[in-house]
């Protein structure tokens, strides 16, 4: 893994100078003020017992779903565009480095997002008149949330960019499976009504601990599920040794 920290910076600078890295900066910068704002307002016009920030990270799969693609969607489909991937593989570097350091640098980016939103809460501390909107346990926990979950979410952005050589095409597979995680054992549960057969309560076991706002409840009320814990982290790990073996498919045929 000599060659990890080489290709963690080379990533981040591409980042850095990436257009789309900008547009997914600014529009969720934009969306994600304008929720806060808007959710400040519910607050001086009717009594709440929920503190803001427990509400505010109950809508992270908002800019998630679209974040999330633009952020992951050129990591391998631009460089199989290019064909810059043939030239990455004719240097001393495995697949497991290449892929460890396109998804660490947009990690890293998704995480320095989500911490600039911290600068709402540091302004409303410096402007509230009432300190119970500012209660620590949900705010710790839904950023420490945001960190596990983002760990898959860019995994599978990750996994689905070396899937294809067009990037719209990356986003969007990228958008469908973050949704389904988000959403589809929850909707599952709803509504399949053969789940709730004593015969299926294995399956429904599984989608009920795979719920994503499950996890985000138990977080920012403070609840150290380890459950949630195995779940991203294995769920990423598993995305990412996907992404090894494409791109080994992808070396062999070359």
């Amino acid at each position: 893994m000599k060659h990890f920290l080489t290709i963690l910076g080379h990533e981040i600078r591409m980042l850095l100078v990436t257009a789309s890295t900008y547009v997914a900066a600014v529009l969720f910068l934009a969306l994600m003020g304008a929720i806060f704002t808007g959710l400040l307002e519910s607050y001086t016009t009717t009594a709440q017992e929920t503190p803001p920030s427990a509400v505010f990270f109950q809508l992270f799969w908002v800019p998630v779903f679209f974040m999330v693609p633009l952020l992951t969607m050129r990591c391998f489909a631009e460089e199989r565009r290019l064909g810059t991937l043939e030239t990455l593989f004719a240097a001393p570097v495995s697949a497991t480095e290449v892929v460890l350091g396109k998804f660490g640098a947009a990690y890293l980016l998704y995480l320095s997002l989500w911490g600039a939103t911290g600068g709402f809460f540091w302004i409303l501390r410096h402007y509230a008149s009432d300190p119970r909107l500012l209660d620590p346990g949900p705010l710790v926990g839904g950023y420490v949330f945001i960190a596990l979950s983002g760990l898959l979410f860019v995994a599978l952005g990750v996994w689905m960019s070396s899937l294809t050589r067009n990037q719209g095409v990356a986003a969007l597979l990228t958008f469908v499976l973050v949704v389904l995680v988000v959403w589809g054992p929850a909707v599952a549960l709803d509504n399949f009504a053969v789940l709730r057969l004593d015969s299926m309560r294995p399956l429904r076991e599984a989608l009920d601990y795979a719920q994503v706002f499950r996890h985000l409840d138990d977080f920012t009320r403070g609840v150290a599920d380890m459950r949630a814990l195995l779940f991203h982290l294995s769920g990423a790990s598993l995305a990412l040794i996907f992404t090894v073996f494409s791109l080994e498919a992808k070396r062999l045929h070359t």
